[in-house]
């Protein structure tokens, strides 16, 4: 009963028994018993009825649809076993992690690496992670709600790990938004439109009649424009705000990249260059950086998907605003062995690292998220990693780096009166961490969404270790075409 999705199954064929005992076996009375319990129990119940017993198996003879049947409960019972407490399949749909893990590798992580986590919300329908496939409909229901656990595993996260876990910003998500921005996000990038007191109401009812024709709305309607939502859409969310959700910890959407530092590690990247521990950290075999190239000629989209492996939805040209006939400027990620490839093209001119220098944030969209704030993808840091019971002194300075971790992940009342910060309404000048943290990184350093814009993920959200790759296929390519990438199957990501 604690499998999730087993478990609803398992109440099915308890139900199931349970009619067959009281002699309720016509085919009307399971499907009752199975679907409507609790109406049909009490209703049978009330009438004529009594005990007579399980049926014989061993003299009744299975048609093949019972057979059938049988089959895939035990399979789904299996199935659901397995993806719950050993290996799980995931599909890699970003470049985040290119060239380490590209776009349409199918690959296993053992939830074994670091111990298998109880399931928190264990009614839920089987194989479906958040909702239900095609739909909005939640997957699961919060009726019953366990405590973070985790089982015996082979060991701990280790430094440099290609892990998934549960997007720590996914706690609040809106359905238009929830693979493009978090909702933390959203609410910074209202802040700068409409203000900070109107932001989050704006959010959630929409923005009033009056303000609905202003230039801060027409960059809003942009924005979702160019993040694929029709104007229909774009025109609703204005006027009624977002469909917000709030999901447990299980049921966050599954991130996967590379763990960069672990608890009590000191992180800071300058110039683009991680350290950890005042020491050069591990460079990945074929980690990438977007580089700024300018050509006196177009490149050809083939010719860079087949020299240089990049993607082609990464290779569309920004031709310079200067010279309508050239230089033709183009913004591609590419690891160190293309960039030395692509300076020998005759028509390229120049080939740069797009530096992301330290300047002032005025989305807040760098951790730790507030205006001001001078660190960039490229130069962020020097940061702590928080391990679990040590302690950290706390003042107003400091406080924007630890209010998630308290409010959030460790679940106390966090407030701010008259310059004193309060702990679940004690004053504080310090806090000892609950739970051990970890610092995420793609190996797409310049297109990856990781802890350089939301923060540490809690030890509670870690979910497993890449195991190893199964099948890959090229989306940009046909099958017959070079789309199977026979090289990468049931290879073990580095």
């Amino acid at each position: 009963m604690i499998f999730p999705g087993v478990n609803v199954l398992m109440l099915m064929v308890f139900n199931s028994n349970l009619a067959t005992v009281f002699g309720k076996r016509e085919l009307q009375d399971q499907v009752l018993a199975v679907l409507f319990p609790f109406v049909m129990f009490p209703v049978w119940g009330k009438g004529e009825i009594k005990f007579i017993g399980p049926v014989d198996r061993s003299k009744l003879k299975k048609s093949p649809a019972r057979e059938w049947g049988d089959a895939i409960v035990f399979a789904v019972i299996a199935a659901s076993i397995i993806r719950t407490y050993f290996l799980e399949a995931f599909t890699i749909p970003t470049a985040s992690m290119e060239k380490t893990l590209l776009i349409g590798d199918y690959l296993f992580v053992s939830k074994m690496a670091y111990g298998p986590k109880i399931p928190q919300t264990p009614l839920s329908f089987p194989f479906a992670h958040h909702t239900l496939p095609g739909t909005e409909i939640p997957s699961y229901l919060e009726w019953m709600k366990l405590p973070y656990g985790r089982l015996p595993g082979f060991g701990e996260v280790d430094r440099n790990d290609i892990v998934v876990f549960n997007y720590p910003e996914g706690d609040t998500v809106t359905v238009e938004l929830q693979s493009n921005m978090s909702y933390n996000q959203l609410i910074r990038n209202y802040s700068i439109l409409y203000g900070e007191k109107n932001a989050r109401k704006y959010v959630w009812k929409g923005i009033p009649t009056g303000q609905q024709n202003t230039q801060a709305t027409n960059n809003l309607l942009g924005m979702f424009q160019r993040m694929g939502i029709s104007e229909a859409r774009s025109q609703k969310i204005v006027r009624e705000g977002y469909d917000i959700t709030v999901r447990p910890v299980d049921k966050r959407e599954h991130y996967i990249k590379r763990c960069v530092a672990v608890p009590g590690d000191k992180i800071y990247i300058e110039n683009a260059k991680l350290s950890i521990n005042d020491e050069t950290a591990y460079i990945p075999p074929a980690f990438q950086y977007n580089y700024i190239i300018e050509s006196r000629a177009l490149l050809n989209q083939n010719m860079i998907k087949d020299n240089l492996d990049i993607n082609l939805q990464d290779s569309d040209p920004r031709q310079s605003l200067l010279n309508n006939t050239g230089p033709y400027i183009y913004e591609l990620p590419m690891t160190l062995e293309s960039q030395n490839t692509m300076n020998g093209y005759n028509s390229v001119d120049a080939v740069n690292i797009n530096m992301h220098f330290k300047q002032n944030s005025i989305e807040g969209s760098i951790f730790p998220n507030q205006p001001g704030t001078d660190w960039s993808v490229d130069n962020w840091g020097p940061l702590s990693v928080p391990v679990k019971g040590e302690s950290v002194e706390l003042n107003l300075a400091n406080l924007s780096f630890y209010e998630r971790i308290i409010e959030v992940y460790e679940g106390h009342k966090l407030r701010v009166v008259n310059g004193q910060i309060l702990v679940d309404d004690e004053p504080t000048t310090s806090y000892t961490f609950e739970m051990d943290y970890y610092f995420m990184m793609g190996d797409n350093r310049h297109n990856s969404a990781d802890s350089r814009f939301w923060g540490f993920v809690p030890e509670n959200h870690i979910v497993g270790r890449a195991a190893f790759i199964w099948l890959s296929i090229d989306p940009e390519k046909t099958l017959f075409d070079g789309g199977l990438r026979f090289n990468r199957m049931f290879s073990i990501p580095e």
